[in-house]
Formats: structure tokens, sequence, C-alpha cells
């Protein structure tokens, strides 16, 4: 592409001569710093004491925000799993195959290169811990793609359908270095903890670290502990809990902050703390004037916080970096800031913007275009939900221009009135689609029988369907019925061979028959858990499976707890579907499926 998208294409040249900058905000550190990356799950702009929230108070972020180099005009994706595709690594997130957050479409694919893995192939150590929400199988784990220590919950939240059986923010199992570990405490505290965990065991070797901390919270259910939604108790109990899972994220961040001063790691951290993409909750109290939330192809739904704090590096004293930023710029910011070697093979879509970071924007920085949607659909849409950005524009669907300095709530469409810079903004993001839309179509499929992930666990979370999926809990304990109650999975058979399919309505480690019933799981703080929902009984008398060319079926008895099926086949990419029936044509897709190569 030409003209504004060359800037993208060619940045390291345009930056040769910034690089005295870049190098004076290194310049005083003696080894390669640490990062720890804190990124909260749909806690908006306005979802801060700091930027003028009236009732919630974050004390510690506050403090990080007088401390820090705050990028004020920063954009995300609107949804969960495209932002943090386009932030771990740099590209798109419609050129990484992840535009959902369900339906096998937040799978990263397997040729991107994340941000562990090139932290890992610079001598870092790498942690994981919270959600990753970009894959439950081979290849798309975090342990798949560069991360040398991991725990996470399964899915894009706690109590989703791939997360362990029952799991409700407190206590429950997480998987550690792909294995379910039972833990204590509330979802966010235990993060933390392990992270901690992983910092000292650095420490002690002398190597430098990555620490990637993702909480789910503030994400829904809403669940706090009872000591941080006190304070709210006044507003209703989604937002009572919605604001009390930040303010304990808050109190996270102010001891994790504590514990580098203590292990004396702060001077040489760069220490980051944003979002994933607008308020899902807290529209209604405080949003900074900007209209949307998650979601949203307006500023609400997108434009979030960045702060980062790096003593060493000369990046603090409060200030605020002006001009538009995006996730995909902070691979190659941070590639940068720590000298690492950046990967030959990969072009990336953002820049490094370590010259904004020294508190003056240089002459010489262009007026860039960006470009953010929320498609959420099976297969993007040419121009749903979208906004092109500049420091002064926003062009809405094609169709609305917003003048965002005069107008931040984007009231007043002013399209008639600057067709120049409508058409302009229109040109790039045809020329931006028509670059990615070849890769479309290359989706992505969960492997089976790679000696990685054997047995592989599939879950309903991640059937392709036109509509929507039994995405948590809930729902498979409901027995959900309609459009979301049958799809299939994309799978890459690694090698040919005898598999064994065991198709289950209920997970293993609940250890139920196919035609139980369950009683309501307990109750935690906050809102009504996934687990509370009563686990309804369906009758199926048959169970059949297709993959590829393979056809069967078998009886399903009362009491069966699987139906076993073993099968031969070929390897390459190919589709599955599996089905439990009843004798009055009532069906439900196998919510849960565990496919073992046997030879």
């Amino acid at each position: 592409m030409k003209s504004s998208l060359q800037f993208i294409g060619q940045h390291f040249l345009l930056f040769t001569c910034m690089l005295g900058l870049a190098g004076s905000i290194q310049a005083a550190t003696t080894s390669k710093p640490n990062v720890v990356i804190v990124i909260t799950d749909d806690q908006g702009y306005g979802d801060l004491s700091c930027h003028g929230n009236p009732i919630l108070k974050t004390p510690h972020l506050d403090e990080l925000y007088s401390e820090a180099v705050r990028l004020k005009d920063y954009h995300v994706a609107p949804t969960c799993s495209p932002t943090r595709s386009g932030f771990l690594t740099g590209h798109w997130t419609n050129r990484t195959g992840v535009w959902h957050t369900i339906m096998g479409r937040s799978m990263l694919r397997e040729n991107e290169v994340t941000m562990g893995q090139i932290f890992k192939d610079n001598g870092y150590a790498t942690g994981m811990f919270g959600k990753w929400h970009l894959g439950d199988n081979y290849p798309y784990r975090p342990e798949d793609r560069g991360y040398t220590e991991v725990l996470r919950h399964g899915g894009g939240g706690v109590g989703q359908t791939p997360d362990y059986w029952d799991n409700a923010y407190f206590d429950g199992s997480y998987w550690h270095n792909g294995e379910p570990e039972a833990v204590k405490g509330f979802c966010t505290d235990v993060f933390f903890d392990y992270a901690k965990r992983f910092v000292k065991q650095q420490k002690s070797k002398g190597q430098p670290f990555l620490a990637y901390i993702a909480t789910n919270a503030p994400h829904g259910p809403m669940h706090a502990p009872e000591e941080s939604s006190k304070p709210y108790q006044d507003q209703n109990v989604n937002l009572a809990n919605f604001f009390g899972m930040i303010a304990n994220i808050d109190d996270n961040v102010g001891a994790f902050r504590a514990f580098l001063d203590d292990e004396g790691l702060t001077e040489n951290t760069i220490f980051i703390f944003t979002t994933d993409n607008g308020t899902s909750s807290g529209a209604g109290v405080f949003n900074d004037g900007m209209r949307g939330k998650k979601g949203s192809q307006y500023d609400g739904g997108h434009r979030v916080p960045l702060f980062m704090h790096w003593p060493n590096g000369k990046l603090t004293g409060g200030y605020d970096v002006e001009p538009i930023t995006s996730y995909v710029d902070v691979v190659p910011t941070l590639i940068d800031l720590c000298k690492l070697e950046s990967p030959s093979s990969v072009k990336f879509d953002g820049v490094s913007i370590a010259p904004l970071l020294g508190g003056k924007t240089p002459t010489d920085w262009p007026d860039r275009m960006l470009v953010t949607d929320s498609q959420r659909v099976k297969d993007p849409i040419k121009w749903k939900s979208s906004a092109v950005m500049t420091n002064q524009w926003r062009l809405i669907d094609g169709k609305e221009l917003y003048a965002i300095k005069e107008d931040p709530g984007q009231n007043k469409n002013v399209a008639d009135q600057h067709p120049e810079v409508f058409n302009r903004m229109r040109n790039f993001y045809e020329s931006w689609w028509a670059e990615l839309e070849p890769s479309f179509s290359n989706a992505t499929a969960i492997y089976l029988g790679h000696p990685n992930d054997n047995p592989a666990r599939l879950t309903s979370h991640d059937w392709i369907t036109t509509g929507s999926t039994p995405w948590n809990q809930s729902h498979i304990r409901r027995a959900v019925t309609g459009k979301r109650n049958t799809g299939f999975w994309n799978v890459n058979v690694h090698e040919a061979g005898r598999y064994e399919i065991r198709l289950r309505r209920w997970p293993e480690e609940a250890d139920l028959p196919i035609n139980a019933s369950l009683p309501p799981g307990a109750d935690v703080p906050g809102a009504k858990a996934y687990r509370t929902a009563p686990g309804a009984a369906i009758n199926p008398n048959q169970a059949t499976l297709s993959i590829g060319a393979v056809e069967a079926e078998k009886e399903v008895k009362s009491g069966d707890k699987e139906v076993v099926f073993e099968v031969t086949l070929p390897a390459g990419k190919t589709r599955m579907s599996a089905l439990f029936k009843a004798a009055d044509g009532q069906q439900h897709g196998a919510y849960y499926a565990y496919v073992t190569k046997k030879d």
C-alpha cells in the first residue's frame, strides 16, 4: 500500500533519524530491563478516579498515573480476544484470524509470532498469568507461543465453557503449565500472587523477565471480594461488583509495585498498565464524555488508558503523549526500548513510538491513520462497526465523519463539510481491507493427535456456527436449545492413524452421566455465578460423529458418561461435529469431546 500506509511498512527507515531520542531513553540502563504488563478486561478509560470518575476510587493506579508516561489517545479493538491478538503480535487483529471471542475465531493463527516468543528468543524468562483467550488447544495456548510459565483459566473468562468445571472467581482450579491446579482465593489475587513467585524466581537466577498479567476482572459475571465492593453497595449489584473488581485490581497493582520496590527491581522494570476495550458497565457513571462502550466503533469502545513507567529509561514524571497510538505499536516499541532482536520474518503493522516517549513530538512525526473494528461474526464484513482514525478525525462505518478534538462525544457528523478528508479516509480503509481480505479464508484449526496436546479437549466454545455458541458453563447446565445448540469444529489431524474420540455432555472433571441432571452450584459474592444454573437432564438414545469422510453412530444407554468411537483418520484439515439425539427428535451437540491418537 502507498500514501499513509507506506508509513507502516517503512517505519524502520523513518525512525533512523529519531534513534538519538530513543537511545537517550535507554542510555541509563546497564542491563536489559524487565517488563511487567497488567492488562485488565472490560475496564474503560473512565473507570479510573485519575480520569475523573466521581464514584470509583483507584488510589494506586492514580499514583502510577502521576508518575508514568500516559498515552492520551491510545486505541485497541472494541472486544477482548481481538485486542489481545494485536497487542501481543503488533498485527491488525483481522490479520491474525482473531475477530471474535468465540466460534473458533478467537484462536491466534499459528504463523503469528507473539510478544512472549520474541522475549523468550532474546533470553528472557516469560510468564503469563490470567486471561489468554487466544485458544485453549495446541498450537494456540500461551505455553505453545513462547511463555515458559503459565497460570491461566480457560476460554475468555472464569466459568466459561473451556474453563475448569464449576470455577467461579473464588478458589477453583486453573491450568498451571498445562495441568489443572487447585488454588485458593479470588482470581485476580491468585494471578498476581503467581506472578510474584515467577518474578522472585527470575531475580534469584539473575534473568530478565516478561510478566504478562492479564486479569479476567472486571469482566462479568460481576463477582468481587466483599471488602472491595463494600464502598459501592449503594449501586446496583452488578455495578457495585464491577467497581469492586477494579478496586481489587488497584490494590493488587499497588501491592505489586511495592513488591518490585522491596525486591530492588523497580528502577529497571518497564511497568505498563492498560485495558483491553471500553467499559462494559461503567459508562452510565462516567465515560469521559465519549460516545459508546465495549463493542462500539465510537471512541468509548476502544480508546483506553495505557500508562508506562520505567525510571532507568526516564519514563517518569507524569506527562501525556498526545499523538494517536495503537495496540499494534506495543510490541515494536518494547523491542526498541529493550534492545531486542526483532523477528526477521515479521513486518509489523504497528510502529515503535519510542520517539514520542521523551515528552515531545518530533516535528516529522506523521499524522497516522489507524483502523479498528468490531466484527463478532463468523466471517469479516467490510465496513462493519469500523473506525478509521487520525489525530483529528474519526470515520465511522465509512459513512460518518467526526472532528474529534472539537467534538469528542462524536455528536456532529461533518462528512458533507469535509469531502476531501472523508474520501481520503475511505480510500485508506479500502486499501487496508484489500490487503487483509485474502487472509480471511485461512481458518484456524485445532490439532488432533499432536504429541504436545494428546488427548485434545474440545469444547462448544469453539464450535463454528452462524449463531452464538454455548460459551459459558450456564449454557451447558441448561442444555441450551435453538441455533446455539450445534456446530462444528475445524480440526487438523496431525498424523494419520487410529484415533479414539470420546463424546460427553459433561466434562471429565464433572464425572457425570450424559443424561444426568445437576443441582445448582454454590453462590459466590456478587451476581449469580454461572454454576448456580440448575443442570437440566437430557435423554439421548443415539450419538453421531462426523469427521472428514467418517460417519458413525452409536447407542447411548442410560448412565453412560461418554460415548467412545474409534476411527481411522488421514492427516490434514477437516471438520468434526458430534450430536446426541433423542427419540423425540431433540438433539444437542456434544459440548465436550476428547480426542486421543492411539498409536
